[in-house]
């Protein structure tokens, strides 16, 4: 059976949930069907007519990007703009589009941390996770149902704490019902006499975003016609998924040296920095493409240094004491440069899943802006 559109969406929502995106974003299925057979696909960090090119010539069936081609509504599909000139010649060449963007820097083992390993750090974690994500399900079972129902839920997605899953509690009462006239019950009889029922209150954790497939998979489960339930906000942070990485280089180094490695890991000969060349340098914060507004968590995790990008003048300050001296470095490495390593992150692991699909990274550098380095051709 071949892989399709829909086959390769299931699976980077299992690990990068569209959910978890912000606000502002559009990620998914760009262009296509979900139902395309997917025997190449071609990832790239931003879609480019160079890229869309070589997924013609090379008879790509997919495109799979990091950066998403429609931010905002199309009000037409024609060649009069670049975005929507793109979306038009991917139609005509009955490419799927798809992207995976701030759920992907929100993820576990995504795009920050792919960062933090190729600039040496260990075990990296998340600067912060993220928070209003999570609900308590509570359903009340007849005994000799929890099984079926707890097993039901678990497979939907509940239950899932930090690296434990199948995670529950139940607790033992007592349950009362009286059958109407138009019921079906489970125990007692239509119009019979109140009924009293050994039960257990079931209750665990859901994701919001899984919460409506938790839901539909306890009811089917449930022996019960109608179905006493309750969900609940829970003030508690969802903690496989959330903003920038942190965690510790293998030795300390000077920042001199850390500038250094880094400019050499991300292929970017000119970075600009706040900080002095001298410091120490042990633990490293990142955050792939945009991340000046988190220089303040990459402070409260207490990092020597601070990696990311697209920071703008007045941003610099913020690192500074009241004395006018780093009290944290920051280092802005480029947009493109911190975020290019979600190629080969995207490739390795659906390749991986999908071993009768050839995934490839793309033969172009897809960013317009380039580095002038004077003295260098």
């Amino acid at each position: 059976m071949s892989t399709t559109v829909g086959d390769i969406h299931r699976s980077l929502e299992e690990w990068a949930p569209a959910a978890t995106a912000q606000s502002y974003d559009n990620v998914g299925l760009l262009v296509g069907r979900m139902n395309k057979g997917v025997s190449k696909a071609i990832v790239a960090l931003d879609v480019t007519p160079q890229v869309i090119e070589e997924a013609i010539d090379g008879q790509a069936d997919c495109i799979i990007t990091h950066h998403p081609l429609i931010f905002k509504p199309l009000k037409r599909l024609t060649d009069s703009s670049l975005e929507s000139s793109m979306a038009l010649r991917l139609a005509e060449a009955g490419i799927a589009l798809y992207a995976t963007h701030t759920n992907l820097d929100a993820a576990r083992d995504g795009v920050s941390f792919q960062l933090a390993k190729d600039l040496g750090v260990r075990e990296p974690e998340f600067l912060s996770t993220l928070t209003d994500s999570i609900v308590k399900v509570i359903v009340f079972c007849p005994v000799d149902s929890v099984e079926g129902v707890r097993d039901a839920m678990f497979a939907a997605g509940a239950g899932q704490i930090g690296k434990y899953s199948e995670c529950s509690f139940a607790s033992a009462g007592s349950g009362t019902f009286r059958p109407g006239s138009d019921t079906n019950p489970h125990i007692g009889q239509t119009n019979g006499p109140r009924e009293q029922v050994s039960e257990l209150r079931l209750e665990m954790e859901v994701p919001r975003w899984k919460l409506s497939a938790v839901m539909r998979a306890m009811k089917e489960a449930h022996p019960y016609e109608e179905v006493a339930y309750d969900v609940i906000k829970v003030e508690q942070d969802f903690r496989d998924a959330g903003i920038g990485a942190v965690g510790n280089l293998a030795k300390p180094v000077t920042l001199r040296e850390f500038l250094n490695a880094t400019a050499h890991a991300l292929d970017n000969p000119a970075l600009r920095y706040v900080g002095d060349p001298d410091a120490v340098v042990n633990r490293v914060a990142v955050c792939g493409g945009s991340g000046s507004d988190f220089i303040g968590l990459a402070k409260a995790a207490g990092a020597d240094v601070y990696v990311t990008a697209d920071v703008t003048y007045h941003r610099y300050f913020e690192v500074l004491n009241n004395d006018g001296h780093p009290s944290m470095a920051l280092i802005n490495a480029g947009h493109f440069e911190t975020e290019r390593c979600t190629e080969d992150l995207l490739v390795d692991f659906l390749t991986q899943r999908f071993p009768g699909v050839r995934f490839a990274a793309t033969k172009h550098r897809t960013a317009p802006v380039k580095t002038w380095v004077a003295g260098r051709d």
